[in-house]
């Protein structure tokens, strides 16, 4: 057996010091990386064989690489080339674009944890439109109450954790906390960065896709990730430009769509938001998952272990259960046997929670655009502080500045909105990935409104499957549960 190392990342700036210094005219490119594996599955010679060739004929290997991905349709060579990419002065609306792609890594500028200054995006559809001077207007009035806020709530913050706050090492943490709260009065326009790991599949996919939406913003994040990268792999990235079908599509549903509300009469009133209400549940879920269980510790058929499921007594099923989480520690992922069942959820949560909530890319997540009308969520330390009226003139501010823009530059209003403000989601992932999303979320370090959203969709879902999700909780909570789950007797 060997295992060599084929590359890993580096530096961009050490990787054009290194080629200046060696006075290099060779490519410096991951291309070689996808041509030599692309090669393996041909060639008798040895891997390392194949990366060498490759580093030494780079116009061939690109070549190959043009012949294997696109003319072939072997897209996954592709992913052997993956890019660091700074992203810098990008809004916060645009990121949640940025980040629906579920095989990528970010790395954000939290809100939670650096208090932000006056950057701000002026969207060019708000220029166009002549509504400038409205929009400043009502995000410097968000930015200046978001500042007044954050010094209002830390010492409130310090005070409610006297315990806590005795011991300096715990400044920044309570520092934090005011700050999370405070920044749900600012805005969707606010200026943020992020780090982004990304292949040049997904790269080549998040070009297209961004090109495609009316957003002047998201058109010039892809012109502008397409100049960075375009002459490192440019085998590897062909299919850039919009195409009718990520342009046209989601506006043809939303008129047709239309048309059969119209015709049908649909009940458009506004309907009490619940922030989790669970849609749908996998039928008789702890008797598949306890036929999957079975299923691969045996030789049987499925339909015959759900068939012996069936028989099992609920004491016999039970431990079945518990023999597969037996030896379970916080940290290990359950078995994948769990992703045999789904569950899906209607959610109404803040853009502060949807930030967070948008982050679990191994579910299937549908939103919504924000809606004023769905209300806002409001810290409890902004009520505690006797700033919850203050809090609310700047929502209604910020509203009636959103009806606005939104007659002029529709596609563009969104950005005025807050951190407070909502939309609906429709979320769907299996039992395996909401033990995920329970850990992270349902523990006592995750953030208020994240954490109340998760602790709701657990106490739904856990009626309908108890002993799928018998150990499904935050990661403080785990130890007591696991007791309790195994006590004697």
């Amino acid at each position: 057996m060997k295992v060599l190392l084929a590359g890993y990342n580096l530096d961009y700036d050490l990787i054009r010091e290194l080629k200046n210094k060696s006075a290099s005219n060779q490519d410096l490119t991951p291309e070689t990386i996808s041509a030599a594996y692309a090669r393996i599955s041909r060639s008798p010679k040895h891997v390392f064989e194949l990366r060498e060739i490759a580093r030494v004929e780079v116009d061939k290997a690109r070549q190959s690489n043009r012949n294997i991905v696109f003319a072939m349709g072997h897209s996954s060579v592709a992913e052997h080339a993956v890019f660091n990419i700074d992203v810098l002065g990008v809004s916060r609306l645009l990121v949640e674009e940025i980040e629906k792609f579920r095989l990528c890594s970010f790395t954000e500028k939290s809100q939670r944890y650096v208090l932000f200054d006056k950057d701000f995006v002026v969207p060019e559809e708000i220029q166009q439109a002549g509504m400038v001077g409205l929009f400043t207007e009502t995000v410097m009035a968000q930015n200046d109450y978001y500042h007044k806020l954050y010094e209002k709530l830390k010492p409130h913050i310090f005070s409610r954790n006297k315990d806590l706050a005795q011991n300096p090492s715990n400044r920044l943490l309570l520092e934090g906390w005011a700050k999370e709260d405070a920044r749900y009065v600012i805005s969707m326009a606010t200026q943020t960065q992020l780090g982004m790991t990304i292949n040049a599949r997904n790269l080549e996919l998040m070009l297209r896709r961004l090109a495609s939406l009316p957003v002047a913003e998201a058109q010039e994040y892809s012109k502008k990730l397409y100049a960075v990268t375009k002459d490192i792999a440019p085998s590897l990235i062909r299919y850039t430009q919009a195409t009718d079908y990520d342009k046209l599509t989601r506006q043809n549903l939303i008129k047709k769509a239309n048309s059969y509300f119209l015709k049908y009469s649909v009940n458009k009133r506004a309907e009490k938001s619940v922030a989790a209400r669970l849609t749908y549940a996998s039928p008789d879920a702890d008797n598949k998952i306890t036929a999957a269980l079975l299923f691969s510790s045996s030789n049987l058929t499925y339909s015959q272990c759900l068939n012996h499921a069936k028989r099992l007594t609920s004491i016999e099923r039970k431990a079945l259960f518990k023999a597969a989480f037996e030896h379970l520690q916080p940290h290990d992922a359950v078995l994948r046997e769990m992703e045999n069942i789904d569950l899906q959820f209607e959610l109404v949560p803040s853009a502060s929670c949807f930030a967070q909530l948008k982050r679990h890319r191994m579910s299937t997540i549908i939103a919504q655009e924000y809606n004023p009308s769905l209300g806002v969520s409001v810290p409890t330390s902004v009520q505690e502080i006797g700033q919850q009226k203050t809090f609310m003139d700047i929502m209604r501010q910020t509203e009636k500045a959103y009806d606005q823009i939104k007659k002029k530059a529709p596609f563009a209003a969104a950005y005025v909105l807050t951190n407070a403000h909502r939309k609906r989601v429709l979320m769907k992932f299996s039992a395996r990935e909401l033990y995920h999303i329970a850990r992270m979320r349902a523990d006592e370090h995750a953030q208020w409104d994240i954490r109340k959203l998760t602790e709701d969709m657990l106490k739904q879902a856990k009626k309908a499957m108890p002993l799928t999700l018998i150990l499904a909780c935050g990661k403080d909570g785990f130890d007591a549960l696991y007791k309790k789950t195994f006590k004697r007797g």
